[in-house]
């Protein structure tokens, strides 16, 4: 029965999807149809062998390998900050950006990541349908994390237009970032951690071309390459500093954003606990998913707890979850460990929507960012969407 459930939360998620679409017409069902049996195929393979798991494992090590050389850098101006336990949100995911930001952009200076983007977006575009920067977004995403993805990305994001520009916003709310995929396995089953991540690609991509399905014309669906307005690039020294300022006034942007989101969020809380103690926008999300946690196969009990821990995880974010679950998460049966797990494996919470929408302040312009504040919502609901299917896909395979 529960795995009849489960089918048919599949099927209720993707309606969804249809149902809050900026242009059914457009949805191309051919492309979705394709990226769902492919998904059905990494839930099986992932949760059954543990070569692909491995595979997925070796990318996030050479990504956090770039991470732990960025905090070098940090640690040689603010060692204080460094070395510590834990390592605060500004040191930990905005200081990298000082180093990422500039390599990347060097790469595309030289020609090597246009090159990367083309042939890597090229061959995920002939699975998915989808176009080739798109297609490419969604795994670097989920190796560097939304706001880093977002800032090397940054010449391309000037280019496209403001409709695709919400495509990759939707899509940041589902990524993850290399450097904290080993805390997670430390606390969650290491298994489920890396079965999520290469699922939420194909999720996010699948999400987005229901909600906001963009008809992308082959002369448009080309990789951004620097010049000059003379079609010249300018000298190279005068290009790394302007990208290292630039890296150094998006943290700062991103960082005011989440901070005001969080405080924000935080407000709302104490207003509703005005009215009643108990009121507060985790338990209200935790009644609102409910029926969506059943819908994932679970019993009466499992369901109720599922929703609560959704709640947390999207007002406060993974790591609270986490830390609340690790260590009793070997006595919940298979399938909601598994479904639980691959759920939370992601940054969709509202301090992630402050972290996007600053990141897009500091780098398109004001109509771009006035598509993306209107869509906020579609932003969220993306988030939740990509959770809900991965944990499904999954879900399906473990009992």
């Amino acid at each position: 029965m529960y795995l009849v459930v489960n089918i048919l939360g599949l099927f209720i998620f993707l309606g969804i999807g249809f149902l809050f679409s900026k242009n059914r017409k457009g949805i191309q069902w051919k492309s979705i149809a394709i990226m769902v049996v492919l998904n059905l195929f990494l839930a099986w393979f992932l949760t059954s062998f543990g070569v692909g798991r491995a595979i997925v494992s070796g990318a996030a090590d050479g990504f956090n390998w770039l991470v732990q050389v960025a905090y070098t850098g940090i640690e040689f101006a603010l060692p204080s900050w460094v070395h510590v336990k834990s390592m605060d949100f500004v040191t930990s995911a905005l200081l990298p950006i000082l180093l990422i930001v500039p390599l990347f952009d060097i790469l595309t200076y030289i020609g090597v990541l246009p090159f990367i983007i083309k042939w890597i977006g090229k061959g995920l575009s002939f699975v998915t349908g989808q176009p080739k920067f798109e297609s490419f977004f969604a795994v670097e995403m989920m190796f560097l994390g939304n706001t880093e993805a977002l800032a090397v990305s940054s010449l391309q994001l000037k280019q496209i237009k403001a409709q695709r520009n919400v495509t990759l916003a939707m899509m940041s709310m589902s990524c993850v970032t290399a450097s904290i995929i080993g805390s997670y396995i430390q606390m969650m089953p290491g298994q489920f951690i890396l079965t999520a991540i290469p699922i939420n690609i194909i999720n996010a991509i699948i999400v987005t071309s229901l909600l906001n399905p963009v008809t992308v014309e082959p002369e448009e669906d080309t990789i951004a390459k620097l010049h000059g307005e003379d079609g010249k690039k300018e000298p190279f020294f005068s290009f790394l500093g302007d990208s290292i300022l630039g890296a150094g006034r998006l943290i700062l942007i991103i960082a005011a954003n989440v901070i005001a989101f969080v405080a924000l969020a935080a407000l709302i809380d104490k207003i509703l606990q005005l009215v009643n103690p108990w009121l507060t926008l985790e338990h209200i999300l935790g009644i609102v998913m409910y029926p969506f946690a059943w819908l994932l196969g679970l019993n009466g009990h499992d369901s109720f707890q599922m929703a609560q821990y959704m709640g947390t995880k999207l007002v406060t974010n993974e790591f609270v979850v986490m830390g609340k679950v690790t260590g009793i998460i070997k006595s919940f049966d298979p399938h909601f460990k598994a479904v639980l797990t691959v759920f939370i494996t992601s940054f969709a919470n509202f301090s992630t929507l402050g972290m996007i929408i600053g990141c897009f302040k500091g780098i398109v312009d004001k109509e771009k960012n006035d598509a993306i504040s209107k869509n906020v919502g579609y932003m969220l609901l993306s988030g939740i969407l990509v959770s809900l299917l991965s944990a499904a896909f999954v879900g399906l395979f473990v009992w």
